[in-house]
């Protein structure tokens, strides 16, 4: 049996095959769910672009998250394709170019508070909205999943700014919805990825440099161009197998977030093996 055979999941925040949504959506179709995707505006064509090159080309609604209108119409199209859903993807986070860049104390107060608002508060939001339609418990103790996309949040990175003050919302967020839900059986945790080359992170200043560091300071190394291991750790937080996680960070980071630094890369060649 597949892992995910049966289960109805909403994906957020695919723009195009590169994202790492896009990888969630596909490794879900091919692990047997019936897959949604969500976008809105002008994105929404690139979207459906992308959707067109899955094993099986999805829908893809509308929704702005940070309407209430879109997440009462998303409700209630869900209510009446699916009748309940069994796995969310919130992979959706946005500030202005004022709220990036390395000139934190500088940002306006409506460009902070637009970071906060869609990449965490959007997060309670989109599940306050589809509450009703979540699955409760099933015959093996397991109900529906709810997963995040993060980024460490824990240290302060370069240029990161404020969008690093609303993951670290997104976090706490994330926590106080598992605590609400958990009686009903379910689970809300977040997938903490490395950075990987997504249409997101173009926008990041610095981010290539990070990157590159990335990979000299992973223990298991780090590809920057592949998806692929964050969308395999979101699999298994959306499957019953992960039925007692809820209110987790899973770093999917090749290492990073456990270590001060580590030698590089051909340092560690050199070492001898005992």
């Amino acid at each position: 049996m597949s892992l995910l055979e049966s289960k109805r999941i909403l994906v957020t925040g695919v723009v195009n095959r590169h994202s790492i949504a896009y990888s969630i959506a596909r490794r879900a179709q091919e692990e047997g769910a019936s897959v949604l995707l969500t976008s809105f505006g002008r994105v929404r064509r690139m979207t459906e672009r992308a959707a067109k090159g899955l094993p099986e080309p999805p829908e893809v609604l509308e929704l702005d998250v940070d309407s209430e209108d879109d997440l009462r119409g998303l409700a209630g199209e869900l209510g009446q394709r699916w009748g309940g859903v069994d796995g969310v993807v919130h992979a959706i986070a946005f500030a202005p170019g004022d709220a990036l860049g390395g000139n934190f104390i500088a940002t306006p107060r409506e460009s902070a508070l637009r970071a906060f608002e869609t990449s965490a508060y959007s997060l309670s939001g989109l599940v306050r909205a589809l509450e009703p339609l979540l699955a409760p418990r099933n015959g093996t103790g397991a109900g529906a999943s709810v997963v995040g996309l993060d980024f460490d949040a824990s240290v302060a990175w370069p240029a990161y700014d404020w969008m690093g003050v609303a993951k670290a919302g997104l976090e706490s967020v994330s926590r106080y919805l598992a605590r609400d839900l958990g009686p009903r059986g379910v689970r809300v945790n977040l997938v903490s990825a490395g950075p990987v080359s997504t249409p997101a992170a173009g926008g990041i200043p610095g981010f290539d440099q990070l990157a590159e560091h990335w990979g000299d300071t992973a223990p298991l190394g780090w590809d920057h161009s592949d998806a692929s291991a964050v969308a395999d750790a979101a699999l298994f937080l959306l499957s019953d197998l992960a039925r007692a996680v809820s209110g987790e960070i899973l770093h999917v980071d090749g290492g990073v977030h456990a270590v001060a630094a580590v030698p590089s890369g051909r340092d560690r060649a050199a070492q001898p093996v005992e």
